[in-house]
């Protein structure tokens, strides 16, 4: 999920600047090619989904085509919230991190 949103970030910013847009969007682009890459790379991830989703918010709002960069920042901030996984930089400076999900009716002091 990481390495297809980054691409998918990075394929889109390197389109648009393709075109020669405004100061303003070339520099989101810019923005959006690094955030992609260190994303791929599962670099920080936490808070790179976050600028990604925040990112592509921006983006949905001024695009008159806006589902695109709604879902990539839907995946954006899944990632954040989730993690790199296993296979990430992050993974192996800081050690790999399991989302453990328990059950909520497991009471110790409750009688069977």
């Amino acid at each position: 999920m990481r390495v297809v949103a980054g691409v998918v970030l990075i394929e889109q910013s390197v389109r648009v600047l393709m075109v020669g847009p405004s100061l303003l969007t070339t520099a989101l682009d810019v923005l959006g090619i690094g955030l992609g890459l260190l994303l791929i790379a599962g670099l920080w991830t936490p808070v790179v989904g976050a600028l990604i989703t925040v990112d592509a918010l921006w983006i949905s709002f001024s695009s008159p085509h806006p589902l695109l960069h709604i879902l990539l920042a839907t995946i954006a901030a899944a990632v954040a919230l989730i993690g790199p996984g296993a296979w990430s930089v992050d993974a192996r400076w800081f050690g790999w991190r399991r989302l453990e999900i328990r059950n909520g009716n497991n009471h110790h002091d409750a009688p069977p």
